[in-house]
């Protein structure tokens, strides 16, 4: 089969790296996609993974969420032209740009997404009902709360499942050479989301002054590291992190305690057994599916809409000997309730031309 792959960030590059590789060793074909600017188009060269760039380098405002609807529709049409010349039989991806480009080329698309569309931002939310019907198959955690019928597969697992699953990722210590600490000096992580995807419109994290509180806090107990994906303002610039980016799942999984206020990270440090502090405007009972369930059912992960309350969370947390001991017994316990998402998905969608159906729901 010639399989074409869209990836654009980080997590989304992680997540097909291994389904990618076993593809190939199936005999398959695989075309990958990335934007030409961002994390996700600078990782796939730290991991020397080949790649078309569907999007301009050189359109210098895509960083923002406007220009990226407007560019929207030439980043298809370059998406298609490329592809429509290699006889490709199915599309996979994230969902916007591989709905539409599938729906040109006449070849159905297999769409992953834990994003729900009534738990994430209006725009969001807006986007997915004008992507939605051009959709082949949606395939979502079974933790997603909507249900969208015949097209809508639910799977026993996350994303972060797909590289982060002890089939695929094994922690390599020396991070601490490059971290230039000692093995037995506690870190934290912060990470900070620059907030400005798509389905990111409304959504709130932590603010400037929250940042920097958060630093002064941890630093009285441990060594502190700050990725900010809109970059550092001079007061954190101290605290920078300086690693490979195709490195940071190691910090995440020595880390002592992980703070943030983005989505993905957040489910990787608590699949690693870090335990972690989430701040959105998102958290709540109308939050995605995954971080409730990781919350209430395995207990890894905090997950706050007040700011304040996530800070005095962390120094709680931060204070209290041996907590990762802890974690990884409810981590064990994750393992063995979620399903390998890198095979299914491999077989997903070497056999999608040959089903007559789609089943419910696998786990």
């Amino acid at each position: 089969m010639n399989i074409a792959v869209f990836a654009n960030t980080p997590a989304q590059i992680h997540f097909y790296k291994n389904i990618v590789k076993k593809l190939e060793k199936m005999g398959n074909n695989i075309f990958i996609l990335i934007r030409a600017e961002g994390e996700g188009r600078d990782l796939a060269k730290e991991l020397n993974i080949p790649f078309y760039p569907y999007s301009l380098e050189n359109f210098k405002s895509n960083s923002s969420k406007f220009s990226k609807m407007l560019s929207m529709p030439r980043d298809v049409l370059r998406a298609y032209k490329y592809l429509k010349e290699l006889d490709i039989d199915i599309v996979t991806g994230f969902g916007l740009y591989d709905a539409y480009t599938s729906f040109l080329l006449g070849v159905p698309s297999v769409i992953f997404t834990d994003d729900e569309p009534k738990s994430v931002s209006p725009s969001f939310r807006i986007l997915f009902r004008l992507y939605y019907p051009f959709i082949s198959t949606l395939v979502t955690p079974t933790s997603f709360k909507c249900d969208y019928g015949k097209k809508h597969v639910k799977i026993n697992s996350y994303k972060e499942m797909a590289y982060l699953h002890p089939n695929y990722y094994t922690p390599n210590s020396d991070i601490y050479n490059i971290l230039k600490i000692n093995k037995d000096e506690p870190f934290v992580l912060l990470r900070f989301n620059s907030l400005n995807a798509f389905h990111d419109f409304y959504i709130k994290g932590f603010d400037e002054n929250d940042k920097l509180r958060l630093v002064k806090d941890m630093e009285k107990y441990s060594h502190v590291f700050v990725s900010n994906e809109g970059g550092s303002t001079f007061k954190l610039n101290d605290y920078e992190i300086k690693i490979p980016k195709n490195r940071i799942h190691d910090v995440l999984y020595y880390a002592n305690l992980f703070i943030t206020d983005t989505a993905t990270m957040a489910t990787e440090a608590a699949i690693l057994g870090t335990p972690t502090i989430r701040c959105n405007s998102l958290a709540g009972e109308n939050d995605l599916g995954n971080f409730i369930e990781l919350e209430r059912k395995y207990k890894l992960i905090w997950n706050f809409k007040n700011s304040q309350m996530a800070i005095e969370k962390a120094n709680e947390l931060i204070q209290i000997p041996n907590l990762k001991e802890c974690w990884e017994k409810r981590r064990e316990r994750l393992l063995k309730e979620k399903i390998d998402i890198t095979e299914y998905f491999c077989q997903f969608l070497v056999n999608y031309s040959k089903s007559d159906s789609v089943p419910v729901s696998s786990g």
